[in-house]
């Protein structure tokens, strides 16, 4: 842009230049003419002079004119430049504008780049606490299914418990309910041998002896099956 003003400048400049340097050599060649006495008539001399005036009021005409178009083309290659430079330097803001994006994309790249390393690490260490969790895992499940053993044998062993004390329940009952029996056949015997020591005669009367006789000796042999089945019972319970 700064290039083609200058050119443009140093173009006005020669165009001006060479207007006036024409100028000055038509002005030259007027006197010459007109200085010289042998070759030119007076008249044809102001008819030259006249012509060569009217040529130079023709070339200030031209001259004016092509002055007044560089102007304008001055005025707009300077309105040009105006509206370069504007551009440039609207380009230049969003240059700079996209250059601090670009820092910040790179500090961003960077802090992700130090999170991505942070998340690769706090992976292996989750992978490695993974691996430790299914090594207890499994000594978890190995001691579980110890311990579900043990309960299972232990569930059985409390329905063995279990039977034994209904088992014993039943015996104890049963023990209970033969020793009622036996309770109520020992107070049975026991009344049998109250009255069997009560059924025992006193002395006998002389008048009355030879009469009596047969009944006391009838009373011991009645109370031998008593005392025997009162042994049983008393073996049994032992027993």
């Amino acid at each position: 842009m700064a290039a083609s003003t200058k050119s443009s400048g140093k173009a006005k400049n020669v165009v001006i230049a060479l207007l006036a340097l024409w100028s000055i050599i038509s002005l030259v060649i007027i006197v010459v003419w007109a200085t010289s006495p042998d070759l030119k008539s007076s008249a044809q001399c102001r008819a030259e002079l006249q012509e060569a005036t009217e040529k130079l009021e023709g070339a200030k005409v031209v001259f004016n004119k092509n002055k007044v178009a560089l102007e304008e083309k001055v005025l707009e290659a300077r309105e040009e430049q105006d509206r370069q430079r504007d551009q440039i330097l609207l380009l230049l803001g969003r240059l700079n504008a996209t250059n601090v994006t670009l820092e910040e994309c790179r500090q961003e790249t960077v802090v992700l780049n130090g999170n991505i390393s942070a998340l690769q690490e706090d992976i292996q260490q989750l992978l490695r606490r993974e691996a430790n969790l299914t090594a207890q895992l499994s000594l978890k499940e190995d001691h579980i299914e110890t311990l579900q053993q043990n309960v299972t044998q232990a569930h059985h062993q409390t329905e063995s418990c279990f039977s034994l004390k209904a088992v014993a329940e039943n015996q104890m009952l049963a023990a209970q309910s033969q020793t009622r029996a036996c309770t109520s056949d020992q107070q049975y015997l026991q009344r049998k041998l109250q009255k069997c020591k009560g059924a025992e005669p006193e002395a006998p009367q002389p008048t009355h002896q030879a009469a009596s006789s047969p009944s006391s000796a009838a009373t011991p042999l009645a109370c031998i099956p008593v005392l025997t089945l009162l042994a049983c019972r008393a073996l049994h319970l032992i027993t």
